[in-house]
Order: structure tokens, then sequence, then C-alpha cells
């Protein structure tokens, strides 16, 4: 194996597709407790400003108009909504073994009262709350969904200390 002379580069932020801006909003300030640092804009298809422009560089020339807010976690990082007036409504069907994205995964040592409120609020528990090394370290994990059936995945502790001990078993 080679050393890698180059730095790590940092996450900047993740983009959702949703089929209600506002719902979404609500769940992901209300239960996850991330910031909203734009409420929910309507964007139009045009050529005159930046951000028309770019949308189309984006997205082609196959829309009219999406409605986009921005908000941000506790650790700075970036979570932009995206809703498209004519897009699909339903959860996407859930199947990791295809390439692209798999999940997202947020951390909150309180993993049982995140989970229960998530639940409350119209999501998923999709399996019990499993400890990574039960004799060892406290580590917990459990997938879950929002409303919507976007997969994401909690942790207790941050990912570094969670794979710190190497391999699962020995």
């Amino acid at each position: 194996m080679t050393t890698n002379k180059d730095y790590p580069k940092s996450f900047s932020h993740i983009g959702i597709t949703v089929p209600d801006i506002h719902k979404a909003v609500a769940f992901y300030s209300e239960v996850m407790g991330w910031y909203l640092i734009m409420e929910p804009s309507k964007i139009k298809k045009e050529k005159e400003t930046a951000i028309g422009q770019m949308c189309i560089d984006v997205f082609g020339d196959n829309w009219t108009e999406f409605e986009i807010a921005h908000l941000a976690t506790s650790d700075g990082i970036g979570v932009e909504l995206f809703s498209f007036p004519n897009g699909v409504k339903e959860a996407p069907e859930f199947n990791p073994f295809n390439t692209g994205l798999f999940h997202f995964c947020v951390q909150d040592p309180n993993i049982e009262a995140l989970v229960d409120k998530i639940v409350a609020y119209g999501g998923k528990q999709r399996m019990p709350i499993r400890a990574y090394y039960p004799d060892n370290k406290p580590f917990k994990m459990c997938y879950v969904e929002d409303p919507f059936g976007i997969v994401f995945e909690i942790y207790t502790h941050s990912y570094e200390l969670t794979y710190s001990s190497g391999a699962y078993a020995k």
C-alpha cells in the first residue's frame, strides 16, 4: 500500500430530494435539531442570474421550478433540501446493493430517544438498536427512515472511535 501524502477533504453538505419541503424542514429541524439557515425558496428556470444558470447546468432543461431550503448540523455540515413539483413522491426503493448513495449517518449519544422521536414524527425504525462491541465499548447504531422513506443511520459515538479497534471479529 502506498502512503497518501494528500490531505483529507472535509465534508461540506448533502442534498436530499423530498416530496414536501415544508414537512421536511419541520422534521429535520424539530427532530434532528438542525438549524434552518435559509427558508424554503422557489427557484425558477431562467438564464439571467448565476443561480438560474447553475441550476440549468446541473438539472438540464427538463424542469421549470423547484423549492430549496438549507439547514446545518451542529458541526456545520449543510443539508440542502430540494422539492421538485413533478418528481416522484413515493419513497425510494431501498437497495443498498446497487452503486449509488446508500445512506448518511448522524451521531447522538442518546440513540434511544432520537429513534423514538423519529418514529413519533412519522419515521420508521428499520432494525433494533445494536452494539458494535457489546463486551468492550458502549458504541451503538441503528438504521432508521425519515417520514419520506429516506434511509439513514445513527451512531452514538464518532466514526473514528467506532472503528478505531480495527476488525469486527478477531
